[in-house]
């Protein structure tokens, strides 16, 4: 597991093997509906985003916007508040990375998604 999978598994006092899926959900979901360079650069340069990718298994939303994200992070078992954490912890992560410029273009590039870090 990543430095990232760790500390969201940490701050959403959740396994390694939850918080890696999440954060898979969450990056893929972001990859399908966002600008895909801004989205594309913070995904190719966070470490561990393309493992948590994979280990999320079927990326696709079907057009269902932030509640398709929403439907898979509560079929994981996850409330509001660790979706919250978990997406706080990622971007936080993220901006380490990748810088904060390209993490907010990210972000508000993605329909729905502001709301939650």
């Amino acid at each position: 597991m990543s430095q990232l999978t760790d500390r969201v598994a940490a701050a959403a006092d959740i396994s390694p093997d939850t918080a890696n899926q999440a954060i898979g959900h969450i990056l893929a979901f972001m990859r399908e509906e966002g600008d895909n360079q801004a989205v594309g650069e913070m995904i190719s340069k966070t470490p561990g985003a393309q493992d948590s990718i994979a280990a999320a298994g079927d990326p696709s939303f079907n057009g269902g916007g932030i509640m398709a994200l929403g439907g898979k992070l509560m079929g994981l078992g996850l409330d509001m508040g660790q979706m919250r954490t978990i997406a706080v912890e990622m971007v936080a992560e993220a901006k380490a990375a990748v810088g904060e410029e390209t993490v907010d273009r990210a972000i508000s590039s993605v329909p729905g998604l502001a709301q939650f870090v």
